[in-house]
């Protein structure tokens, strides 16, 4: 168990938080939500140990074990792969180390045979004889192969680096796990992996992600962190966004009787319950929701950006876009080649590929931003195209300007200053912080301004190319709404599954050598022993 008593945190004026109590209990996986800048990292920092509080204290059941994914990627440079993920158990590795050097010595000693001994027992108590093996399984699951478990880690991509700090913290299943974002740079499947091992472990575990679908697998609880306060709330976080929306709503509706607000909240817990009997966590989230008590249910303060895309200026015709034979070479590395795709009126279609670079290069073909590619590709005549790149910096570098005259910029006609200030009120920008200058923004603002610019362009074809980099839980909701509720044609690319699931009713993978098109939603796309296969064999081409 954990039990956070009284804990406060102020740097000078600012409180991240005031007076915190909370116990985190076995078995349990609580996920933690709160706005960018709330505190969330923060939290597991004092959690660990990393920051102390201004005051109050942490405490754990006496003999339990802690790890933490590691934020530092250069920590572990110069040991070997499959040692770093064995050093995640600190005191079996000590252990480890400890006896190899008695056995490396040249004057053995009685006395150093008797450590040696005690030292046996304890590894052999902690498994130590399979750690190897256990490690190498480890990292095999989380994608890196065989092949790289006896290199340094400095010898790695980032992207293998995070799972091989994953694997460490992982390892030797800890009683109390921490984790920072631990879906960062993992393909789907591997997410996927891990989502079921969390699943079902029983230990504590506290996570910060921005992936709902994520959060929603494994989480049991959701820890919101609002106003510097922290309150647990029993379920995950789609049942924690449904039902204070519901609060909302009702507090709201004054008329509406107690015994009809009361059933109706009954009725909503049902039916979570009855979903969450089916679900990985099936056992420890029903008799969760069972025994939540209706005062559970709180309306949110949190706010919501208002991102509505169906102000088209014009309707698109049935000609949308045809690519014939496109192909794309970067530095020598073929990134795609053979792409032939026809889309059609009102698809939604997510772009996948192995390789993140390819995806990008294809917006910036079908926008005009690179015209170094081979074969061809044409716009339907009605069509007016808007686009969210993935590096958006052009957009804001060098512009020493105030939101009210960059947005206006973009206005397809006059536009006043209460105009363009409407389209900046429902992305949260109200009264002085219009006035804030749009090169000062952090990455979360600039992500909500190229909202507000792709709502002026009045498009019917919208782009989207990793679109929820930067957003808060409270952004990424909002657009998922948004894309799901457009009457137009959509092409993006995203790491968040809960938007390719709820957006994406086709699914088309460009690869070196070719492309995989399908009508059908993600799940039943990544699920699909057929395509896994055809997906092996087409990289395999390559």
């Amino acid at each position: 168990m954990i039990t956070v008593s009284n804990l406060s945190l102020r740097y000078g004026k600012r409180t991240l938080f005031e007076d915190v109590n909370l116990k985190f209990t076995q078995g349990n996986c609580y996920g933690i939500i709160g706005a960018n800048g709330a505190g969330k990292s923060t939290f597991l920092k004092i959690l660990s140990g990393d920051i102390d509080p201004t005051t109050g204290s942490v405490s754990f059941t006496p003999g339990e074990r802690m790890a933490v994914l590691s934020q530092n990627h250069y920590a572990f440079d110069e040991f070997s792969v499959l040692e770093t993920v064995m050093m995640g158990h600190k005191e079996m590795y000590a252990i480890m180390k400890e006896k190899d050097a008695i056995y490396m010595k040249e004057d053995f000693s009685d006395a150093d045979g008797l450590r040696a001994g005690e030292l046996e027992t304890l590894f052999a108590e902690m498994d130590g004889w399979n750690a190897e093996s256990n490690a190498a399984t480890m990292l095999s699951n989380l994608g890196i192969k065989e092949d790289l478990h006896y290199k340094l880690v400095k010898e790695l991509d980032g992207t293998q680096k995070v799972r091989v700090l994953l694997a460490q913290a992982l390892f030797g299943k800890p009683d109390i796990l921490l984790l920072d974002e631990p879906t960062n740079d993992l393909d789907f499947h591997t997410v996927n992996w891990l989502e079921d091992f969390l699943a079902s472990y029983e230990a504590i575990v506290l996570v910060v992600s921005h992936d709902r679908h994520f959060l929603d697998t494994v989480c049991t609880h959701v820890v919101d962190i609002d106003f510097a306060k922290m309150t647990i709330y029993t379920g995950n976080y789609t049942f924690w966004y449904e039902s204070s929306q519901l609060a909302l709503k009702q507090r709201s509706d004054q008329n509406k009787k107690m015994e009809d607000r009361v059933k109706e909240l009954q009725e909503f817990i049902r039916r979570f319950s009855a979903n969450a009997s089916k679900s990985k966590q099936a056992t420890s989230r029903k008799k969760a929701l069972d025994k939540i008590n209706l005062d559970e249910i709180q309306p949110s303060n949190r706010k919501y950006p208002g991102i509505i895309f169906n102000n088209q200026g014009r309707d698109a015709g049935d000609q949308i876009l045809q690519i014939e034979n496109l192909g794309k070479t970067l530095n020598g590395e073929v990134l795609f080649d053979n792409v032939n795709i026809l889309v059609n009126k009102n698809d939604k279609i997510a772009i996948l590929s192995n390789n993140s670079l390819a995806t990008s290069a294809l917006y910036d073909i079908l926008t005009g931003r690179d015209k170094d590619y081979t074969g061809e590709f044409k716009w339907g005549v009605t069509i007016n195209m808007a686009d969210i790149p993935i590096d958006n910096t052009e957009y804001f570098e060098g512009k020493d300007m105030n939101l009210i005259d960059w947005l206006r910029e973009y206005s397809t006609g006059e536009a006043d200053d209460q105009f363009i200030r409407g389209f900046l009120g429902r992305m949260l920008f109200s009264g002085e912080e219009v006035l804030k200058k749009s090169n000062v923004l952090s990455g979360g603002e600039k992500m909500r301004c190229m909202f507000s610019r792709m709502m002026l362009q009045q498009a019917n074809v919208l782009l989207f190319d990793e679109p929820t980099n930067h957003l808060d839980l409270e952004s990424i909701t909002a657009l998922n709404n948004g894309m799901s509720d457009f009457r137009g044609t959509i092409l993006f690319t995203s790491r968040d599954h809960e938007l390719m699931q709820t957006v994406a009713n086709r699914i088309i993978e460009i690869t070196p050598s070719g492309t995989i098109d399908k009508l059908m939603n993600f799940d039943e796309y990544i699920e699909s022993e057929d395509i896994k296969n055809q997906r092996e064999e087409m990289y395999a081409v390559s």
